[in-house]
């Protein structure tokens, strides 16, 4: 349970930060955040947040900070840009770094706020936007594990489960290897169903049967609707996958292990990308693939 009155700051205020945001507000938290984008502030007040007019101002205000930002020039603004966080990142503070990232740039952001005596952890999520939504994403900690602590409820606003995965860079480790799985499942989901109905099955009666069965999983349960009804909000973008996909190649090389199953998906999602759905949701290969066949 928590409080009520301690101010949870939010940087960030895109698909992911808003649901964090919303959560933290109907468990009783006080919300303040900071997006470059007007209509997400807008949206933050109305929901009964509060706005800050830059990230210094978030920090100012708040002892507890996440950031969910979805690229690293992002993440480089919103740290040490003009407005920064770093210019009031201060002692006792916490800052909770939920994206994913590259280790070199999970230690940067580490590296930049913790000589102010604020305490940084990696803890990005599973899960996609609308799972945010419901708070049923799960949570990677990594780090110092009395701020794991501290943050506890308020990970249980967010999220079902937590893990706290040890030292600082697991957390990012432990989402690679998630978000591997997850790329290669949205695209054997999307095959299913386009072979399915290249076959002259109904789409709705392939989600309900292969639901059913041993070759069922999370990611064909959540876009398998998606792909059905041929809609594809975006609860995790096409585009955001390329760049996952990226770093966790480039993790797996420094490492020497070969990741065969994650490098044959890598060309699908850069067609659909380029065929011009890098802003629908992940689920939205399979329309690509079923305009290739004609389906």
């Amino acid at each position: 349970m928590t409080s009520g009155l301690e101010r949870i700051g939010v940087v960030g205020m895109g698909i992911m930060g808003s649901a964090y945001a919303r959560n933290l507000l109907r468990a009783g938290f006080s919300v303040v955040g900071h997006d470059v984008a007007s209509e997400s502030m807008t949206a933050l007040e109305a929901m009964g947040g509060e706005q800050a007019q830059s990230n210094a101002e978030v920090g100012q205000s708040c002892d507890v900070v996440l950031v969910a930002l979805p690229d690293l020039t992002a993440l480089h603004d919103a740290l040490s840009g003009p407005g920064g966080l770093i210019e009031s990142a201060h002692e006792g503070q916490v800052v909770i770094e939920m994206g994913t990232f590259a280790l070199e740039d999970k230690r940067w952001a580490r590296d930049q706020l913790e000589p102010t005596g604020a305490v940084v952890l990696d803890a990005p999520v599973s899960g996609t936007g609308l799972q945010a939504e419901a708070g049923d994403i799960v949570i990677f900690a990594s780090g110092d594990p009395a701020a794991i602590e501290r943050a506890r409820p308020i990970f249980e606003a967010l999220g079902r489960t937590t893990f706290d995965l040890g030292q600082y860079g697991n957390g990012s480790k432990m989402k690679y290897l998630a978000n591997l799985l997850v790329s290669v499942h949205n695209v054997a989901t999307a095959e299913t169903f386009v072979l399915g109905t290249a076959a002259g099955l109904d789409p709705a009666r392939i989600l309900e049967v292969i639901s059913s069965g041993v070759g069922s999983s999370r990611v064909f349960e959540i876009r398998g609707p998606m792909i059905v009804a041929d809609d594809y909000p975006p609860a995790a973008r096409l585009s955001l996958f390329l760049k996952d996909i990226d770093v966790i190649g480039r993790f797996a090389r420094d490492l020497g292990v070969p990741t065969p199953m994650l490098d044959a998906s890598l060309p699908w999602y850069r067609e659909a990308v380029e065929a011009g759905l890098g802003e629908l949701d992940a689920a939205a290969v399979a329309r690509m693939l079923a305009d290739r066949v004609g389906s």
